[in-house]
């Protein structure tokens, strides 16, 4: 079996060889200490030198200083310090801070993807692909967490209470973008992808940020759009959420969602443990601790409980770190451990 069918018949809860598994997105601070304890010189080496499934194919959209499609948008009042998305802040007010006109949303100097994205880069990026791994365009798409942002927090949760109108218009138009964006790069590289990742983050350590009714009315309807263009071009769609967001995970699935990630396991209701009762038909990605397990723990401790995992999930997890970005608090040695044990 090798990787890309592993992970469709991890998706599919089939039986696989060995569960399907990912290392996530290092980030730059991260990756010098994991070359040298691999004994690697780019991120590519690593992946191969661990052997996880999934191939991210991050999308090259050159908006400099960030160029990073997750920082497609930016609605900050102030300029951004560095050319990072870890130097954005979601309580900075933004362009529509205390708005209530949905005619404003015509004021915004909305980008043109057109611009930015580079077509040529992301057919090479794709087609140099090993075509046996499972390849994962890397979109983000976070419209609620821009339309936070497009506000400030605070003023955009009080928005969507008070002047729901306009919440939905930032939003909507926020939707309509990722949507231009991303179909230009699914046609691109239609036929070759075989899955994306998109998301937002709905929860906190213990609850929701937001009312399930709220998010049902004002975000999930757009979540629906993009979800079903990814799916118009035969992708398989993971959704990332980080946090307790046990009370709408069936809403992503009944979206068409195939995936959830990450499975921040000591979030609220978020143990494996609990989801593998809950959804015993469904998939995951995620579930290895990264708050505590995985920065603190022994490679014996995690070693066991991977084993751990892959007894409450035979099938239909793919097993990862519960966060996406491996900081460079997470010791090499651990890294190795997860994906050893996963083969064991």
């Amino acid at each position: 079996m090798n990787s890309k069918e592993r992970v469709f018949a991890t998706i599919r809860r089939e039986e696989v060889d060995y569960p399907a598994s990912w290392l996530g997105l290092p980030v730059p601070p991260a990756l010098p200490s994991l070359f040298e304890y691999f004994k690697v010189s780019n991120t590519n080496e690593l992946k191969k030198r661990i052997d996880d499934d999934i191939w991210p194919i991050l999308v090259p959209y050159n908006n400099a200083p960030f160029n990073d499609v997750g920082c497609a948008l930016s609605f900050a009042k102030e300029d951004t310090p560095n050319g990072s998305q870890d130097e954005r802040t979601l309580t900075a007010p933004g362009f529509f801070e205390g708005m209530t006109d949905p005619e404003m949303v015509k004021e915004f100097p909305w980008p043109n993807p057109k611009e930015f994205l580079d077509l040529k880069k992301s057919q090479e990026l794709v087609n140099d692909a090993p075509d046996d791994y499972f390849k994962m365009g890397i979109m983000w798409s976070a419209h609620f967490q821009d339309a936070c942002s497009a506000f400030g927090m605070e003023d955009a949760l009080i928005t969507m209470m008070m002047y729901p109108e306009m919440f939905k218009a930032v939003i909507d138009r926020i939707t309509d973008f990722y949507l231009d964006l991303n179909g230009r790069f699914y046609e691109a590289t239609k036929g070759k992808l075989d899955g994306v990742l998109i998301g937002n983050d709905f929860g906190s350590q213990t609850a929701l940020m937001v009312d399930p009714f709220m998010l049902r009315e004002y975000v999930f309807p757009g979540t629906k759009k993009l979800v079903d263009q990814a799916k118009s071009y035969g992708l398989t769609v993971m959704h990332h959420s980080c946090g307790s967001i046990f009370p709408i995970i069936e809403d992503l699935y009944d979206m068409g969602v195939d995936i959830v990630h990450p499975i921040q396991a000591l979030a609220t209701d978020m143990s494996a443990e609990h989801l593998s009762e809950e959804f015993n038909s469904k998939a995951f990605c995620g579930a290895v601790d990264a708050q505590q397990l995985l920065v603190n723990g022994t490679p014996e401790q995690i070693s066991t409980r991977v084993q751990e995992l892959k007894k409450l999930f035979p099938t239909g997890l793919i097993i990862s770190p519960s966060h996406e970005a491996i900081l460079p608090d997470i010791a090499p040695a651990n890294i190795e451990a997860l994906f050893e044990a996963v083969k064991k």
